[in-house]
């Protein structure tokens, strides 16, 4: 029960984190991004289903080419005659050098075909983990300017700097969705092997998940000197009460 990601439970958690985006901040366009990742959750479910799922047409039709080359391999050997005074030296050596690169083409032509079907799940889980990839960097667009030095230290503002509205506590929340909702990505990437052991899938989606758990240290280290401050303003306070 615990051992597998479970998709409705992610599409659950996404669904609750939208609802608290919009009632904390509901002006900000964080909400439409993670609306946006609920939408790519629910596609999700679908697409991770159709990579799961054996796709029988398919090797249908790759089992039917196949044994139409075998066959037809087959007849040519079947109605092959040998010569009345055998072989000499040089042409069993041309013979065999024809054959073998007969089999090693034929072989590389099965070998093709029989890794079609995981080629293809390959090409639509990289387009999938690709969107999601580009996703993380949105989100990281959206913190990037969430500077909270400017509120510990109380920097002037310039003419091009961007508009402050947030408070300390409101922008630790703000930065803390932005981490969740790039944990939430990473998650949604391993579905997509979950269930399909390829190792070009799978090396994509740990660089996924790495870029997520990057964008989130350098969240966190915003909230904790969002943190820092707010502690030293309170220890200032209490001094200054006592």
């Amino acid at each position: 029960m615990y051992r597998n990601l479970d998709s409705e439970k992610i599409v659950g958690t996404i669904e609750t984190l939208c609802r608290r985006i919009d009632e904390r901040f509901p002006d900000a366009g964080l909400v439409q991004v993670c609306r946006e990742l609920l939408l790519i959750a629910r596609e999700s479910q679908e697409r991770c289903a159709w990579i799961a799922r054996p796709q029988r047409v398919l090797r249908a039709v790759i089992g039917l080419v196949v044994l139409t080359i075998v066959s037809g391999l087959v007849l040519v050997l079947a109605n092959s005659t040998w010569p009345g005074r055998g072989f000499d030296i040089v042409s069993l050596v041309q013979v065999s050098e024809a054959g073998i690169n007969v089999c090693l083409l034929l072989g590389a032509a099965i070998l093709f075909l029989t890794t079609v079907e995981s080629r293809v799940k390959r090409g639509r889980a990289l387009r999938e983990i690709h969107e999601l990839r580009a996703l993380a960097h949105v989100i990281d667009m959206h913190q990037l300017t969430k500077d909270p030095e400017l509120l510990v230290a109380s920097v002037k503002s310039t003419a091009s700097s961007p508009k402050r509205t947030l408070s300390a506590s409101e922008l630790t929340r703000y930065l803390d969705y932005c981490s969740e909702m790039l944990s939430l990505i990473g998650k949604l990437a391993a579905l997509y092997v979950q269930k399909f052991n390829d190792p070009v899938a799978l090396a994509a989606v740990n660089d996924v998940e790495q870029l997520t758990n990057g964008l989130s240290r350098k969240i966190w280290q915003k909230i904790m000197i969002l943190n820092s401050g707010r502690s030293d303003a309170e220890r200032k306070l209490t001094s200054t009460k006592a």
